[in-house]
């Protein structure tokens, strides 16, 4: 069993934002927190108050997380970028509304003594009996993740402790985040305030010339500590008191998509029945089994669940080696139900968000061979192109020659030879990928292609087969990536406006190419007849593609099928990146960082000097310890991450990788804890600092051996397409889907009964939907009942566990 909490994040746009910079606009990005830990940096939208970014993450979570945060900030480019503003989000409040959070909400103000992170480990405790005075005893021992308030990212903290009118305080521990006192104090106990009375432990930043920082604080009430004698453990800090702001309201706003899902995941016997009658639903037409299961949850799934469902359909199915027959059910579903051709898969069905899913899962590296080289030109060349002539901009094209400006006909003449030197360059990477593109994705556009070209055989339809295909590789996979590469992560940051438009203007090349239908583009957008000719050979070299696309021979080799149903599965990443290794030795005084290619495979991490060099270096994958990130103030770089591993003789190994931004470091942070996932020897604590001068330099202990002092983050992984499969996670929210679709598939099967004996040739049929749908309620059952064990063991466990730590307090306040 294990519990999973998901976070689906989209970051739409923001609206009347502060102006921020002399050219009276401002140059907006976020960055989301959980916890205080940046996790996601979005584009930079530039010269704007009302930025758009419509980014999607979706975030895998350890379940006691408590806050996500939005900051928006200015980017400046020669000073600190400027701060805007904040959205707060609690977990209460998102568990709360299981539909999801959808809206506008505004920003407010950020109060330094608001923004408080980290914990303090104290043990509290009543001494005294009878007619002894009693006495109140706080041992301050240590703390953890305290913000960083000074300019070398660090803070030098001390606690400060206050009960009833009388106040003690520690010792400054210097350039700490991570500092240990071990000091205790001791109050006499009022007892006529033992309703009233409250223990203050705050911590502080202290600061030589000015006004010591606030770290944040923790409160116990004194009546509640002494019934049970004695509390002990880590305590998060908590806030200042709020204080109003004056500039509430009138910070602009976020516009928010969220929607946490905490799962219970049961061992992967408790999923077998449902996993196997899905199976069985789309292998129908081999061993007889009931063929409508399918149908029948496309018929209940509603618009809003189409699009997750779809997505877990597809991994499930992949993880079963099954995704070409599950997509040959649904075109077959989707062509009984279509009687005209030109709106065939236009429509946002399971049918259509399957393939949509599945091209993204299993096509994402194909994509990025295919478009980098063009969308990178684009970016990099940022010329103006504009068809349109109610669009055209003569400042913005600029001078012709020395003296002369140009015309509105001289940019269109000049557009209209740029788009179409785009265009074909694009058309020759298409026709050249046939021989890369992943052989499971020719498969199912090889079904594709053979399903209509049965269902519409007649001359006049001999384009609709054509178009099944290019409706998905065009108009949803292709285009939609040339007008948004940031979201495909073909660029890191978004265009800006020119190289946008070009983008756009491309992208609806592409789609009238993938509607094989020229006249009708023109008619609608009479400006785009000059690309009309290198249109219609678009659509002749396009054919091309498309009939050397799906002329592929299902393969007879097993090995082989298993590794194209499984090969989305492999985790790999690459990228150049700056490293270095340390054993025993001495962190450098000077930057001991060297540039590497560094790769992630499935089951080693390797580097080498160049891309194409042999690799050097390696480090297997289930040696590895943790991977967390590193002070800022380590390496004067916010986005450093450590890999701690295990050599054969125990020896510990530590290597750093920079980054250079904090996205890429997350998405290493994230690929290699998911490729190590399955790691037993893993560690609950590490240092977030480094060894040097003896020390480290986070909690500036003198051991190297010291476990560390804070603990790993091995669940914060951020969702991206080429995930591994975890077929027991797909399986529980299918469950999930089921449960919320029980109704309307119980009211099918009291309509299947009432229907069976009305004509013999339905009945057989019938009967087989009827005992399907009661098979599948047991399951449905059984599942239900194994979550309740579950959740009846758990409620157990944590009785038993306050038991215990009741009587422990009980021996250790009369010991």
């Amino acid at each position: 069993m294990a519990k999973r909490s998901t976070l689906f994040i989209k970051i739409v746009e923001g609206k009347n934002l502060p102006i921020k910079d002399i050219t009276g606009s401002s140059d907006p990005y976020c960055i989301v927190k959980i916890d205080n830990e940046a996790i996601i940096r979005t584009a930079t939208i530039w010269k704007t108050l009302s930025p758009f970014w419509g980014e999607e993450y979706t975030v895998h979570l350890p379940p006691y997380f408590r806050t996500v945060s939005f900051y928006v900030l200015d980017e400046d480019s020669l000073s600190r970028d400027d701060v805007i503003g904040k959205v707060s989000i609690t977990k209460e409040v998102l568990t709360a509304k299981p539909q999801g959070v959808d809206g506008w909400m505004s920003l407010t103000e950020i109060d330094p003594d608001e923004e408080v992170q980290g914990e303090i480990h104290l043990q509290i405790s009543v001494l005294g009996d009878g007619d002894i005075p009693r006495k109140l005893c706080c041992q301050v021992l240590e703390a953890r993740d305290l913000a960083k308030k000074d300019r070398n990212g660090a803070s030098d903290p001390f606690v400060r402790v206050r009960y009833n009118g009388k106040t003690y305080e520690s010792t400054v521990v210097k350039k700490s985040c991570y500092p240990r006192w071990n000091e205790s104090f001791e109050f006499e106990l009022d007892e006529t305030l033992a309703d009233t009375g409250l223990l203050s432990v705050e911590v502080w930043d202290w600061d030589l010339v000015s006004r010591n920082d606030f770290l944040g604080k923790v409160l116990f009430n004194i009546n509640k500590l002494q019934s049970a004698q004695q509390e002990e453990g880590w305590f998060r800090l908590g806030p200042d008191k709020s204080k109003h702001s004056e500039y509430e309201g009138t910070l602009g706003s976020l516009r928010l998509q969220l929607r946490l899902r905490d799962e219970v995941v049961l061992p992967s016997s408790h999923y077998k029945p449902v996993t196997e009658l899905l199976s069985q639903s789309v292998g129908s037409q081999l061993n007889g089994n009931w063929p409508d299961f399918i149908m029948l949850i496309d018929e209940t799934t509603t618009a809003e669940s189409r699009q997750e469902v779809a997505n877990n359909l597809v991994k499930l199915f992949l993880g079963q080696g099954l995704v070409k027959e599950f997509l040959d059910v649904l075109f077959k579903l989707e062509l009984e139900k279509t009687t005209e051709p030109n709106t065939l898969f236009r429509s946002n069905s399971l049918a259509s968000k399957s393939m949509e899913s599945f091209l993204k899962v299993a096509g994402m590296q194909y994509l990025h061979r295919l478009l980098g080289p063009i969308i990178n030109r684009i970016f990099e060349e940022k010329k103006y192109v504009e068809l349109d002539p109610s669009k055209v901009e003569l400042k913005e094209a600029g001078c012709a020659g020395l003296h002369r400006q140009q015309t509105e006909s001289d940019i269109i003449q000049q557009s209209s030879s740029l788009l179409q030197s785009y265009l074909s360059e694009l058309l020759t990477s298409i026709l050249q990928s046939a021989s890369y593109c992943p052989l499971l994705i020719c498969q199912v556009f090889h079904q594709l292609y053979l399903r209509v070209q049965e269902c519409f055989p007649d001359p006049e339809y001999r384009k609709v087969k054509f178009i099944a295909v290019t409706s998905f590789l065009c108009l949803r996979f292709i285009s939609p990536a040339i007008m948004s590469p940031k979201l495909f992560h073909l660029r890191e940051k978004h265009a800006d406006a020119r190289t946008s438009r070009t983008l756009l203007l491309l992208a609806k090349a592409v789609q009238t190419i993938g509607n094989m239908d020229t006249l009708a583009c023109c008619s609608k957008e009479p400006w785009m007849v000059c690309l009309q000719s290198a249109i219609q050979q678009g659509i002749t070299q396009l054919k091309d593609f498309i009939t050397k696309l799906v002329n592929c021979h299902e393969p007879e080799d097993l090995e082989l099928q298993t590794r194209m149903s499984l090969q989305c599965g492999t985790m790999e990443k690459e990228g150049f990146l700056f490293l270095h290794r340390t054993k025993d030795k001495c962190m450098p005084m000077t930057s001991p960082f060297k540039k590497y290619y560094v790769t992630l495979s499935k089951d080693t991490l390797s580097y080498s000097r160049t891309q194409h060099s042999k690799k050097s270096l390696f480090i297997s994958l289930p040696k590895i310890r943790a991977v967390e990130k590193v002070e800022e103030k380590c390496f004067g770089s916010a986005n450093v991450m450590q890999i701690i591993s295990s050599e054969d003789s125990g020896q510990q190994e530590t290597l750093y990788l920079d980054c250079k931004s904090v996205n890429e470091l997350n998405h290493w942070l994230s690929a290699l804890r998911k490729a190590c996932s399955h790691n037993t020897n893993t560690m609950s604590c590490y240092h977030p600092g480094i060894y040097k001068a003896d020390r480290w330099s986070c909690c500036h202990q003198k051991e190297k051996s010291d476990p560390g002092c804070d603990k790993t983050r091995h669940g914060v992984t951020l969702q991206e397409w080429y995930d591994p499969l975890d077929p027991d996670l797909e399986a529980q929210l299918i469950y999930q889907h089921l449960c919320s679709v029980q109704h309307a598939m119980r009211d099918k099967y009291y309509k299947l009964r009432e229907q069976q004996g009305v004509q013999e040739a339905d009945s057989v049929r019938d009967q087989k939907k009827v005992d399907g749908l009661s098979k599948l309620f047991s399951i449905l059952q059984d599942l239900h009942d194994a979550h309740a064990a579950v959740e009846e063991e758990e409620r157990s466990k944590n009785k038993n566990l306050f038991l215990e730590l009741q009587t422990w307090h009980y021996s250790v306040s009369y010991s």
